[in-house]
């Protein structure tokens, strides 16, 4: 028996050179199987999550989402009134903020907008959108208005006079950012109502929209005439 027992001992020896002799993956470099199955067995969509996180560069258009209209270097924005509002629902007071922007090329065009929004650059964003979409054309004949105008809005009220050269803008709030944007060289305006900006700008608006230029006023005065004529001869 002992001697079996000698003969048996070297066997295991055999055996740990073997092992010694085979590469262990710290020197290979590779991290145990186990591990892998380890980390496999906790969480086996970990890899897969993490490939379509990584490799994803953006999706479909979502429904709401609106194409940004690409801004012109020859426009000029400024923002009017930024203002912290608050409605009262039933849930208790909403706070939002509301902006007021005008838009303009100082070549005739120029429009303005209203925006309202829980941030304040989100809504001047929505504000200065709106304006580039409502520009207008402002007639200029001379380097001043055709003629004079007077609009009223709410509780606003917005005389203008055409003026000769050398004159500038003679107009004070927000009625002078307005034709300055809209590029009148010589004009002479007056608030005789409300000084709240938000009328004054939309008073302002109607009364360049009214403005007409000779050729166009003759050709206006003709269409009437005609049609006045025409009813009158029925």
């Amino acid at each position: 028996m002992a001697d079996e027992q000698d003969t048996k001992h070297p066997e295991p020896a055999a055996d740990a050179e073997n092992k010694s002799a085979e590469p262990t993956a710290s020197d290979s470099g590779e991290k145990p199987s186990d591990d892998n199955a380890a980390r496999g067995s906790a969480n086996p969509n970990a890899r897969s999550f993490r490939l379509r996180s990584s490799g994803r560069r953006g999706g479909p258009r979502r429904r709401g989402d609106r194409a940004e209209i690409p801004e012109q270097s020859d426009y000029e924005e400024k923002t009017l009134e930024i203002r912290r509002v608050t409605r009262v629902t039933g849930g208790g007071k909403r706070m939002r903020f509301r902006a007021l922007s005008v838009v303009g090329n100082r070549k005739g065009r120029v429009g303005f907008g209203m925006g309202k929004g829980v941030d304040v650059p989100g809504t001047t964003n929505k504000a200065s959108t709106k304006a580039r979409k409502s520009l207008i054309t402002v007639p200029i004949v001379n380097e001043t208005i055709p003629h004079e105008v007077r609009a009223k809005f709410g509780s606003a009220d917005v005389l203008m006079k055409p003026a000769p050269k050398g004159t500038g803008v003679k107009a004070g709030g927000a009625v002078r950012q307005v034709l300055e944007l809209a590029g009148v060289p010589n004009v002479s305006a007056k608030m005789l109502g409300s000084g709240n900006k938000v009328n004054n700008v939309k008073a302002t608006f109607k009364a360049l929209n009214a403005l007409r230029t000779p050729v166009l006023a003759e050709s206006q005065k003709k269409s009437e005439g005609s049609a006045s004529h025409g009813q009158s001869a029925e």
